[in-house]
């Protein structure tokens, strides 16, 4: 496996407790995103242990280039962030378990090898709180249409009713249609708001949430 953290004394202790298990064979060390990218791609391991936020590309992008390039590697977040909205994001994107740093050793080694025999399984270890707030975004997701989410995306990204309304090809009345409908699924008095109760239920990217 490769363990990929910023915080070199971190994945010093990591790499140690994991040697504690005969079973298990740390291939190599990141500290940035793209160092990872890179290990991963020479030397094929079966589990990268990643952290959310390093320097290069976020866990995201990582995540992705690597379901492209060496599919056979599961990927485990270990990290101190626990925002629902960053846990839905990354198991979206293909995380096979995600943890948080407060667990103990055996519940790791554990979950390394959970990951390892089946691909079937996503592995959570996350606050209470979370658990609850991830399954509540879910279903609020379900709440707008597919059409409703691209206009609101658009919206998200500064654009005026006429420039969404361009870029989807449809009328600008559809457009406040559309955004009518949305302020009244997610009780939102503005396009401010409508954006922030979106980020917040998880059916819109939290852009701050991953640099």
């Amino acid at each position: 496996m490769v363990v990929a953290d910023d915080h070199t004394l971190f994945r010093q202790g990591i790499q140690e407790l994991l040697m504690t298990d005969p079973r298990l064979r740390v291939l190599g060390e990141a500290s940035t995103g793209d160092q990872a990218i890179a290990l991963v791609q020479d030397t094929r391991p079966d589990v990268l242990l990643l952290d959310v936020q390093m320097p290069g590309p976020g866990a995201k992008s990582v995540i992705t280039q690597l379901k492209q390039h060496c599919p056979s590697t599961a990927v485990v977040i270990l990290t101190m962030h626990d925002s629902p909205a960053v846990v839905g994001d990354l198991l979206d994107s293909g995380a096979a378990a995600y943890l948080v740093k407060s667990i103990g050793c055996e519940e790791l080694v554990a979950t390394v090898h959970s990951v390892s025999r089946s691909r079937h399984n996503v592995v959570l270890s996350v606050p209470r709180a979370t658990m609850r707030s991830l399954e509540h975004a879910r279903n609020q997701q379900d709440l707008l249409s597919k059409r409703e989410v691209q206009v609101l995306s658009l919206v998200a990204m500064a654009m005026s009713n006429a420039q969404v309304a361009t870029r989807l090809y449809i009328s600008e009345g559809t457009v406040k249609r559309h955004l009518t409908n949305i302020y009244a699924k997610l009780n939102a008095t503005s396009r401010v708001d409508a954006i922030k109760k979106a980020v917040a239920a998880g059916i819109l990217p939290d852009i701050t949430a991953n640099p």
